[in-house]
């Protein structure tokens, strides 16, 4: 899984701006800061589906940038973006589970109206995200 980096800045009266210093033209927006994160991440995948993404820069190189340390400099920061393949073939995989924690699970799962995989992949998907 490749990572990111995106430019968070956000002037009075307005949403929080989000851009990403490796992938000129790919941008998003949240009004909320815990929006900022997986509006990134979905802007990301977007521009991944449709465009040739380019292998990720190091933080010291992102940080060499004029752009970024002026908007650094003004208030903006960064933020660590993961790009999740959007690669909808279905895999079987064999898991362990402790089995309390296994009807937790489906309990949850059945609560939403969803498969045992769905509930674990979405679960999975937020943490990943929420780690960045």
């Amino acid at each position: 899984m490749k990572n990111y980096f995106a430019l968070v800045d956000k002037d009075p009266g307005s949403a929080f701006g989000i851009r990403f210093p490796d992938i000129p033209g790919c941008f998003s927006a949240a009004d909320e800061a815990e929006d900022i994160v997986p509006n990134a991440v979905e802007a990301l995948q977007l521009w991944a589906e449709d465009m040739p993404v380019p292998e990720p820069s190091s933080h010291e190189a992102i940080l060499a940038l004029p752009d970024t340390r002026s908007a650094l400099a003004e208030g903006g920061y960064l933020v660590s973006v993961p790009l999740i393949d959007n690669d909808s073939a279905v895999v079987r995989a064999n898991v362990t589970f402790e089995r309390g924690v296994l009807r937790a699970i489906d309990a949850a799962a059945r609560e939403r109206g969803i498969t045992r995989s769905a509930f674990l992949s979405s679960a999975a998907r937020k943490e990943i995200e929420a780690k960045h």
